[in-house]
């Protein structure tokens, strides 16, 4: 038997395979966990997405103690995946971590195999480019021609969807000059959804409203402010606001739904300065 490894990465190697082999035994269909055995990609694949966003709420909040644990959520995501994709005969663990090693080797050369770059830009121009020529042999291996939209994942959330995708058009110059002209849209798309709101073609009210958050989106990208980063932060606001609300009625022995809305309005003016 080797001698044990009591270095960080040996411990490291010990906890994951400890991980492993725990996810083989719940998939075991022999006395493994009724819940874990029905499961296949589809039905965890929002479990995983809703692990990401825990993830990145713990960074938000400044709380390690929860992103230690989040994050292990997230690899137990990552670890359930495989040993599905394992199981069907398509890939295992170890070739996840083989691939996405090979990936970053290939896009640091300056850190892995002696070649230079100079700063941040260069190093995100070859990053970009080293993408861009992934994407297109992904593309001609399935028969199929390149596009500047390749790879930009249809799950996302729209928001963060929309930003991507403006962000690739702009790569080949299709990108309004700067914020003014983009207001100007703005309006147009405004009036266009007025227009289909006086109609009531519910289909139609619908795309217009799209054509508004996607402009939006824009907006934000030339102001160099992040979407969803600036939604996230206007929830927070209402929910504090609202909060204060609930908070001045319940001390009259009140609720929301036994205020008016006049009432409750001059409770959310105040929160605008209290809360």
């Amino acid at each position: 038997m080797p001698p044990f490894d009591d270095s960080p990465a040996g411990n490291s190697s010990a906890a994951l395979q400890r991980l492993l082999q725990m996810m083989a035994k719940l998939r075991d269909p022999d006395g493994g966990c009724p819940w874990d055995l029905r499961q296949d990609f589809a039905t965890i694949a929002p479990y995983t997405i809703e692990e990401a966003y825990e993830v990145a709420d713990a960074i938000e909040r400044g709380d390690m103690h929860d992103l230690k644990d989040e994050l292990g959520d997230l690899l137990f995501q990552v670890v359930f995946h495989a040993r599905m994709a394992e199981e069907r005969g398509d890939f295992t663990f170890t070739d996840v971590v083989t691939a996405i090693a090979d990936k970053m080797e290939a896009r640091h050369p300056h850190v892995f195999a002696g070649g230079t770059l100079e700063d941040e830009r260069a190093v995100n121009q070859w990053w970009e480019q080293r993408k861009e020529s992934e994407r297109a042999a992904k593309a001609a291996a399935a028969g199929r021609r390149a596009s500047t939209l390749d790879g930009v994942a249809a799950g996302l959330p729209a928001l963060t969807r929309a930003l991507k995708l403006q962000k690739r058009a702009a790569r080949v110059g299709f990108d309004w000059s700067d914020a003014p002209p983009i207001l100007d849209k703005l309006e147009e798309e405004l009036r266009e959804l007025r227009a289909e709101l006086a109609a009531g073609d519910t289909r139609r009210i619908e795309d217009e409203l799209g054509d508004v958050l996607f402009v939006v989106v824009n907006l934000a990208r030339h102001l160099k402010i992040d979407p969803e980063a600036a939604l996230r932060g206007t929830n927070g606001k209402f929910e504090r606001r609202f909060r204060f609300i609930e908070d001045r009625l319940a001390a009259e022995g009140r609720r929301p739904d036994g205020a008016t809305l006049d009432e409750m309005e001059m409770l959310w003016q105040r929160a605008k300065t209290e809360a």
